[in-house]
Protein backbone atom coordinates (compact mmCIF):
# COMPACT_ATOMS: atom_id res chain seq x y z
CA UNK A 1 0.00 0.00 0.00
CA UNK A 2 2.25 2.69 -1.13
CA UNK A 3 -0.07 5.41 -0.53
CA UNK A 4 0.92 4.87 3.17
CA UNK A 5 3.65 6.83 2.61
CA UNK A 6 2.09 9.80 0.82
CA UNK A 7 -0.38 9.74 4.54
CA UNK A 8 3.30 9.97 6.24
CA UNK A 9 4.38 12.92 3.95
CA UNK A 10 1.53 15.43 5.07
CA UNK A 11 -1.19 14.25 7.38
CA UNK A 12 -2.00 17.57 9.13
CA UNK A 13 -3.35 15.08 12.38
CA UNK A 14 -3.97 11.94 13.26
CA UNK A 15 -4.43 9.09 16.16
CA UNK A 16 -1.84 6.30 15.77
CA UNK A 17 -2.69 3.25 17.71
CA UNK A 18 0.28 1.15 18.21
CA UNK A 19 -0.34 -2.74 19.58
CA UNK A 20 0.98 -5.87 19.97
CA UNK A 21 0.52 -9.51 18.95
CA UNK A 22 1.65 -12.88 19.38
CA UNK A 23 -0.21 -14.90 17.21
CA UNK A 24 -0.41 -19.14 18.61
CA UNK A 25 -2.45 -21.61 17.00
CA UNK A 26 -5.23 -20.99 19.42
CA UNK A 27 -4.84 -17.47 20.70
CA UNK A 28 -4.26 -13.75 20.03
CA UNK A 29 -3.17 -11.69 22.16
CA UNK A 30 -3.34 -8.01 21.37
CA UNK A 31 -1.62 -4.71 23.02
CA UNK A 32 -2.91 -1.79 22.42
CA UNK A 33 -0.61 1.60 22.57
CA UNK A 34 -2.31 4.64 21.13
CA UNK A 35 -0.26 8.02 19.91
CA UNK A 36 -1.60 11.27 18.58
CA UNK A 37 0.09 12.94 15.88
CA UNK A 38 0.13 16.69 14.77
CA UNK A 39 1.99 16.87 11.83
CA UNK A 40 3.21 20.01 10.21
CA UNK A 41 0.37 21.60 7.66
CA UNK A 42 1.22 20.78 4.72
CA UNK A 43 1.88 23.60 1.81
CA UNK A 44 -1.68 22.84 0.41
CA UNK A 45 -5.02 23.47 2.14
CA UNK A 46 -6.50 20.38 0.82
CA UNK A 47 -6.43 17.39 3.38
CA UNK A 48 -4.82 14.15 2.60
CA UNK A 49 -8.31 11.97 2.33
CA UNK A 50 -9.84 14.47 -0.37
CA UNK A 51 -6.58 14.45 -2.16
CA UNK A 52 -7.02 10.67 -2.33
CA UNK A 53 -10.88 11.68 -3.57
CA UNK A 54 -12.29 10.92 -0.09
CA UNK A 55 -15.38 12.99 1.24
CA UNK A 56 -13.63 15.42 4.15
CA UNK A 57 -13.62 14.30 7.77
CA UNK A 58 -12.81 10.54 6.12
CA UNK A 59 -10.46 8.70 8.82
CA UNK A 60 -7.70 6.73 6.79
CA UNK A 61 -5.67 3.87 8.60
CA UNK A 62 -2.62 2.43 8.09
CA UNK A 63 -1.90 -0.68 10.72
CA UNK A 64 2.23 -0.76 11.09
CA UNK A 65 4.35 -3.84 11.92
CA UNK A 66 7.88 -3.89 13.49
CA UNK A 67 10.53 -6.58 14.06
CA UNK A 68 10.12 -8.18 10.50
CA UNK A 69 13.23 -10.56 9.92
CA UNK A 70 13.87 -11.15 13.32
CA UNK A 71 12.64 -14.66 12.91
CA UNK A 72 10.73 -17.42 11.04
CA UNK A 73 7.63 -16.84 13.15
CA UNK A 74 7.41 -13.13 13.03
CA UNK A 75 7.94 -13.30 9.24
CA UNK A 76 4.80 -16.35 9.12
CA UNK A 77 2.71 -14.37 11.57
CA UNK A 78 3.20 -11.02 9.56
CA UNK A 79 2.78 -12.26 6.45
CA UNK A 80 -0.59 -14.15 7.34
CA UNK A 81 -1.86 -10.58 9.06
CA UNK A 82 -1.29 -8.51 5.79
CA UNK A 83 -2.68 -11.18 3.55
CA UNK A 84 -5.88 -11.14 6.05
CA UNK A 85 -5.70 -7.62 6.29
CA UNK A 86 -5.02 -7.01 10.23
CA UNK A 87 -1.67 -4.67 9.27
CA UNK A 88 -1.16 -2.82 5.92
CA UNK A 89 2.28 -2.21 6.62
CA UNK A 90 5.81 -3.33 8.45
CA UNK A 91 9.29 -2.54 8.99
CA UNK A 92 12.35 -5.22 8.42
CA UNK A 93 15.12 -5.77 10.55
CA UNK A 94 18.11 -6.19 7.90
CA UNK A 95 20.71 -7.61 9.64
CA UNK A 96 18.67 -10.59 11.20
CA UNK A 97 19.20 -14.63 10.21
CA UNK A 98 15.64 -13.89 8.81
CA UNK A 99 15.72 -11.04 6.69
CA UNK A 100 15.89 -12.85 3.21
CA UNK A 101 12.92 -14.71 3.50
CA UNK A 102 10.90 -11.51 4.42
CA UNK A 103 12.91 -9.65 1.33
CA UNK A 104 11.93 -12.58 -0.93
CA UNK A 105 8.03 -11.89 0.31
CA UNK A 106 8.39 -8.37 -0.09
CA UNK A 107 10.23 -8.32 -3.69
CA UNK A 108 7.25 -10.75 -4.62
CA UNK A 109 4.79 -8.24 -3.36
CA UNK A 110 5.99 -4.73 -4.50
CA UNK A 111 2.89 -3.03 -3.70
CA UNK A 112 3.33 -4.01 -0.06
CA UNK A 113 4.35 -0.95 2.54
CA UNK A 114 7.52 -2.13 4.21
CA UNK A 115 10.19 -0.23 6.14
CA UNK A 116 13.42 -0.51 7.19
CA UNK A 117 13.66 -1.08 11.16
CA UNK A 118 17.11 0.04 11.60
CA UNK A 119 19.14 -2.27 13.79
CA UNK A 120 21.80 -1.94 16.06
CA UNK A 121 21.53 -4.06 18.76
CA UNK A 122 21.28 -7.92 19.20
CA UNK A 123 19.30 -8.31 22.56
CA UNK A 124 18.40 -12.08 22.67
CA UNK A 125 20.92 -14.25 24.92
CA UNK A 126 21.09 -16.63 22.76
CA UNK A 127 19.90 -15.82 19.13
CA UNK A 128 22.32 -13.11 18.15
CA UNK A 129 23.02 -10.86 14.79
CA UNK A 130 26.07 -9.09 13.64
CA UNK A 131 26.36 -5.88 11.25
CA UNK A 132 26.06 -5.76 7.84
CA UNK A 133 28.75 -3.84 7.33
CA UNK A 134 32.26 -5.21 7.64
CA UNK A 135 33.32 -5.85 11.03
CA UNK A 136 36.52 -3.64 10.93
CA UNK A 137 34.51 -0.67 9.00
CA UNK A 138 31.95 -0.53 12.66
CA UNK A 139 34.15 -2.01 15.47
CA UNK A 140 32.77 0.45 18.12
CA UNK A 141 28.89 -1.59 17.20
CA UNK A 142 30.15 -5.27 17.96
CA UNK A 143 31.36 -7.05 20.86
CA UNK A 144 34.32 -9.45 20.71
CA UNK A 145 32.41 -12.06 19.08
CA UNK A 146 31.17 -9.67 16.24
CA UNK A 147 27.72 -9.47 17.25
CA UNK A 148 26.02 -6.20 17.55
CA UNK A 149 26.01 -5.78 21.27
CA UNK A 150 22.97 -6.99 23.49
CA UNK A 151 22.64 -3.40 25.00
CA UNK A 152 24.44 -0.35 25.05
CA UNK A 153 26.29 0.96 28.54
CA UNK A 154 25.38 3.78 29.72
CA UNK A 155 29.05 5.86 28.92
CA UNK A 156 29.67 3.43 26.12
CA UNK A 157 31.26 4.69 22.92
CA UNK A 158 29.28 4.59 19.83
CA UNK A 159 31.11 6.14 16.71
CA UNK A 160 28.47 7.81 14.42
CA UNK A 161 30.11 7.73 11.90
CA UNK A 162 30.09 3.85 11.77
CA UNK A 163 26.27 3.97 12.45
CA UNK A 164 26.16 6.11 9.11
CA UNK A 165 28.00 3.19 7.76
CA UNK A 166 26.21 0.73 8.93
CA UNK A 167 22.89 2.20 8.28
CA UNK A 168 23.51 3.07 4.62
CA UNK A 169 24.81 -0.89 4.27
CA UNK A 170 21.63 -2.01 5.95
CA UNK A 171 19.55 0.54 3.14
CA UNK A 172 21.59 -0.69 0.16
CA UNK A 173 21.28 -4.68 1.13
CA UNK A 174 17.53 -4.26 1.61
CA UNK A 175 17.47 -2.25 -2.14
CA UNK A 176 20.38 -5.17 -3.76
CA UNK A 177 17.81 -7.87 -2.71
CA UNK A 178 14.75 -6.39 -4.04
CA UNK A 179 13.49 -4.51 -0.82
CA UNK A 180 12.04 -0.76 -1.67
CA UNK A 181 11.09 0.78 1.67
CA UNK A 182 8.74 3.37 2.21
CA UNK A 183 10.14 4.63 5.53
CA UNK A 184 12.43 4.56 8.58
CA UNK A 185 12.29 3.48 11.83
CA UNK A 186 14.62 2.58 14.92
CA UNK A 187 14.90 -0.88 17.12
CA UNK A 188 14.69 0.34 20.03
CA UNK A 189 14.64 3.74 19.42
CA UNK A 190 18.61 4.17 19.90
CA UNK A 191 18.63 6.46 17.14
CA UNK A 192 16.14 8.33 18.79
CA UNK A 193 17.23 8.24 22.16
CA UNK A 194 20.83 8.08 22.45
CA UNK A 195 22.18 11.86 21.90
CA UNK A 196 21.93 14.21 18.64
CA UNK A 197 24.64 12.63 16.95
CA UNK A 198 23.11 9.64 15.86
CA UNK A 199 19.81 11.21 15.22
CA UNK A 200 21.45 13.14 13.25
CA UNK A 201 22.78 10.59 11.53
CA UNK A 202 19.57 8.21 11.18
CA UNK A 203 17.76 12.42 9.74
CA UNK A 204 20.46 12.43 7.30
CA UNK A 205 20.69 9.40 5.77
CA UNK A 206 16.86 9.26 5.68
CA UNK A 207 16.61 12.35 3.88
CA UNK A 208 19.76 11.17 1.24
CA UNK A 209 17.38 8.35 0.72
CA UNK A 210 13.86 10.43 0.84
CA UNK A 211 13.15 8.38 3.20
CA UNK A 212 10.35 9.39 6.25
CA UNK A 213 11.57 8.66 10.13
CA UNK A 214 8.51 8.11 12.67
CA UNK A 215 9.78 10.69 15.85
CA UNK A 216 7.29 11.69 18.42
CA UNK A 217 7.12 15.27 20.02
CA UNK A 218 6.41 14.37 23.40
CA UNK A 219 10.07 13.23 23.49
CA UNK A 220 11.33 16.55 23.08
CA UNK A 221 11.26 17.21 26.84
CA UNK A 222 13.52 14.82 27.53
CA UNK A 223 15.52 15.04 24.22
CA UNK A 224 15.53 18.89 23.25
CA UNK A 225 18.06 18.27 20.32
CA UNK A 226 15.31 16.02 18.35
CA UNK A 227 12.90 19.34 17.83
CA UNK A 228 16.69 21.16 17.05
CA UNK A 229 17.20 18.73 13.97
CA UNK A 230 13.89 18.40 12.57
CA UNK A 231 12.84 20.39 9.87
CA UNK A 232 9.73 21.91 8.59
CA UNK A 233 9.12 19.28 5.92
CA UNK A 234 9.67 16.09 8.92
CA UNK A 235 7.15 14.12 10.30
CA UNK A 236 6.22 14.88 14.09
CA UNK A 237 4.29 12.63 16.25
CA UNK A 238 2.51 14.29 19.32
CA UNK A 239 1.21 12.76 22.80
CA UNK A 240 1.39 9.49 23.75
CA UNK A 241 -1.14 7.57 25.31
CA UNK A 242 -1.55 3.97 26.58
CA UNK A 243 -4.60 1.57 26.23
CA UNK A 244 -5.19 -1.18 28.06
CA UNK A 245 -4.11 -4.69 26.24
CA UNK A 246 -8.21 -5.72 25.30
CA UNK A 247 -8.85 -5.30 21.65
CA UNK A 248 -12.35 -4.07 22.50
CA UNK A 249 -10.61 -0.89 24.11
CA UNK A 250 -9.68 0.05 20.46
CA UNK A 251 -13.37 1.02 20.09
CA UNK A 252 -13.24 2.97 23.00
CA UNK A 253 -10.75 5.82 21.81
CA UNK A 254 -11.95 8.64 20.33
CA UNK A 255 -10.91 9.51 17.12
CA UNK A 256 -11.73 12.80 16.08
CA UNK A 257 -9.23 13.41 13.79
CA UNK A 258 -8.78 13.24 9.76
CA UNK A 259 -6.63 10.34 9.69
CA UNK A 260 -6.17 7.25 12.19
CA UNK A 261 -2.64 5.09 12.25
CA UNK A 262 -2.43 1.72 13.88
CA UNK A 263 1.19 1.66 14.43
CA UNK A 264 4.12 -1.10 14.91
CA UNK A 265 2.31 -4.20 15.75
CA UNK A 266 4.74 -7.18 17.13
CA UNK A 267 3.86 -10.31 15.31
CA UNK A 268 4.95 -13.51 15.90
CA UNK A 269 3.83 -17.26 16.06
CA UNK A 270 4.31 -18.05 20.17
CA UNK A 271 6.39 -21.05 19.57
CA UNK A 272 9.55 -22.29 20.30
CA UNK A 273 12.00 -20.11 18.19
CA UNK A 274 9.84 -16.95 19.10
CA UNK A 275 10.77 -17.61 22.53
CA UNK A 276 14.45 -18.12 22.52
Amino acid sequence: MRRNLLLLDDIVSSLVVYWSAMFSAFNVHLFLVSFLLLISPAATSQTLAERLGYAPGTKLIIVHADDLGETHAVNAAATKALQAGTINSASLMVPCPWFPEIADYAKSHPDADFGLHLTLTSERVYYRWGPVAPLDKVPSLVDTNGYLYHDWEEKQHVNPQEVETELRAQIERALAMGVRPTHLDSHQYRLIMTGKELFDVMLRVAHEYKLPIFVTRDWFANYPYLQQSLGPGDIVLDHTVTIEPVLNAARKVEISHAHTMIDDPKCGFNNREASS
